[in-house]
């Protein structure tokens, strides 16, 4: 839905050029422990003056609470759906089994409950929820469903680091939104000029002078940014997507991009009784980086983007009041983190590469505009795309063919970059990562390994975090299988069909291979779960008597015990 007025266009703009802060930066409350209540609803915020907005929020009207887990902890997340339309919920940047990682196929109907239960692998970090449906994830992020995850663990806590939320270890949600005319949050616009952290418009946080510690998150659905100070001063980021740094690495700019999160410490210590800002020094992004000055070639560009205010522009994001400092300071910056051991190229067993394309070349506008395609397909939730096993390592060339630059984001694992267009990443960029961005016409590799969770028929996403390419299609599946399963081969068992799909009383299974008696075949529900299902064979074929089974999708697995065949199943009962 695009913004097509001028006066829209006035208005959004106006909301960029306040930049006195105004409001104290919401601090979210935090659940902890390893029993979670997340009640998803509606609601309304006051934004401005007079007006209403209708938002989204997880156990209150707007945004999310702070989970605070262990490593090592098994925890029980209970997401119960009170809006009016589905949602699903993903653990971004976690390691679970694919039936909880809250993608697509995942869904929580409106008045249910989807309870997620597995056992905190990943290390000490920062990481976020939000939700992971099939063309909805803008919308629903976009009104309000988003909140840091903050997982903990030994290493971390033997470190000499700010550590208590809200006094000395502030989470800063980074969303830039667009409202139109009514006050509205509107998706699919490049309007988004309305600054927020936290949720705050024209935030302020009252900071001790001391060494201070700030959990950013790109929220936004499109914007990257280019964090910097006004008063120019260093920082030192020890986190990024998966964890804690070797070292802290020193910087004066911090560019993330939308899902991408970084924990950096800021000494304030001599700055007591100062105001400063952190900013985005966006004139400073590359072309092509939404956000940027520029996207596209100069003969085609985002409809609109000239007339966003932010882009290409330096701008103020939270104001910083430094204050007395606490009981018990942090005053110094530690000169070692954590042991990142990178995967080794030389153990990948296979490389892959993606392509990143626009849908057709006509019009010309696609290459920055979209729908984009991974690999000449968008995304289906009858196919997995990829298939890969347990314990294996494997390289990922990520070919980036349009002219927009796309944050790439992988679920289940946290990779390695081993190179950006052939060049080494910088030092802040080689830990542990689950979003990395492809400039345009440029090449990223980046290496994984599949370890502890598989599941034949329940995949992984990988896709584009701009929302609104995510939501067009440009998302792809993965399933991990066990190591020891032989690989895919429909042929040796024939041309497998079902009849009719969607089934009602008996599906039909036809082969243009004899189905002998020693086929293996299962019926899957979205946990995982197998359902018992009556069968026959008559006049060389299958027949299931499926009449007893609850309306819903399923996967139908068919084995020799060579030979592997999966496909998504229907039932409707009329």
């Amino acid at each position: 839905m695009k913004c097509q007025h001028i006066f829209c266009f006035i208005f959004l703009i106006f909301l960029s050029q306040k930049s006195e802060a105004q409001n104290p930066l919401y601090i979210p409350p935090t659940l902890s422990g390893t029993n979670f209540q997340l009640n998803v609803q509606s609601g309304t915020q006051t934004f401005f003056n007079g007006w209403n907005t209708p938002t989204y929020g997880i156990n209150g009207s707007f945004l999310s609470p702070t989970l605070i887990l262990n490593k090592n902890d098994v925890v029980a997340l209970h997401v119960t759906n009170n809006l009016n339309d589905n949602t699903t919920m993903h653990w971004h940047g976690l390691h679970v089994p694919a039936v909880y990682d809250g993608g697509p196929h995942q869904i929580i109907e409106p008045a249910t409950t989807w309870d997620a239960t597995f056992k905190v692998l990943n290390d000490a970090g920062t990481y976020w929820y939000h939700p992971h449906g099939d063309g909805k994830t803008d919308l629903q992020v976009s009104k309000g469903l988003a909140g840091i995850i903050i997982i903990k663990d030994s290493m971390e806590a033997a470190l000499d680091l700010p550590r208590t939320y809200g006094v000395d270890d502030f989470p800063v949600i980074v969303q830039t939104k667009a409202f139109d005319i009514l006050y509205q949050i509107a998706i699919a616009t490049e309007m988004d000029t309305a600054i927020m952290v936290n949720g705050t418009l024209h935030p302020y946080l009252d900071a001790p002078a001391q060494v201070v510690r700030l959990r950013i998150l790109d929220g936004s659905s499109m914007r990257s940014y280019d964090f910097g100070f006004s008063n120019g001063m260093t920082f030192y980021q020890i986190g990024g997507d998966g964890g804690l740094l070797e070292a802290p690495v020193e910087l004066t700019r911090l560019r993330l991009v939308p899902g991408e999160r970084a924990e950096i410490l800021v000494d304030l210590s001599a700055l007591q009784g100062q105001t400063i800002f952190l900013k985005s020094f966006a004139s400073e992004l590359e072309d092509g980086i939404y956000g940027a000055e520029t996207v596209g070639n100069g003969m085609v560009s985002i409809p609109d983007y000239g007339l966003n205010s932010l882009n290409g522009a330096d701008f103020n994001i939270l104001q910083i009041n430094v204050t007395t400092p606490t009981a018990n300071p942090v005053n110094t910056i530690p000169t070692s983190l954590a042991t990142v051991t990178p995967l080794n190229e030389s153990d990948a067993g296979i490389t892959r590469t993606f392509t990143f394309a626009p849908q057709d070349m006509m019009p010309m506008s696609q290459m920055v505009e979209g729908p984009f395609t991974i690999n000449g397909a968008q995304f289906s939730m009858d196919s997995i795309n990829i298939t890969a096993y347990k314990n294996t390592t494997e390289i990922w060339k990520l070919n980036n063919q349009t002219l927009i630059a796309h944050p790439f984001h992988i679920h289940d694992v946290q990779f390695f970059i081993l190179d950006e267009n052939g060049n080494t990443p910088p030092l802040n960029e080689q830990g542990k990562k689950d979003v990395v961005l492809v400039m345009p016409m440029e090449t990223v590799r980046v290496i994984m390994k599949f370890e502890d969770y598989t599941n034949d028929t329940v995949p992984y996403m990988y896709h584009c975090h701009m929302l609104h390419h995510e939501d067009d299609g440009m998302m792809g599946s993965f399933a991990v299988r066990d190591s020891a399963t032989v690989g895919i081969d429909e042929v040796g068992m024939g041309e497998i069909k079902l009849f009719p799909n969607p089934a009602d009383d008996f599906l039909l299974v036809t082969s243009t291979a004899e189905l002998g008696n020693n086929i293996l075949v299962r019926v899957i529900d979205l946990l995982g779960n197998e359902i018992k299902v009556p069968a026959q064979y008559i006049q060389q074929s299958l027949q299931l008597n499926v009449s007893a089974m609850n309306t819903g999708i399923y996967f139908i697995q068919i084995s020799d015990r060579k030979n592997f065949f999966s496909q998504k199943l229907l039932i409707q009962h009329y």
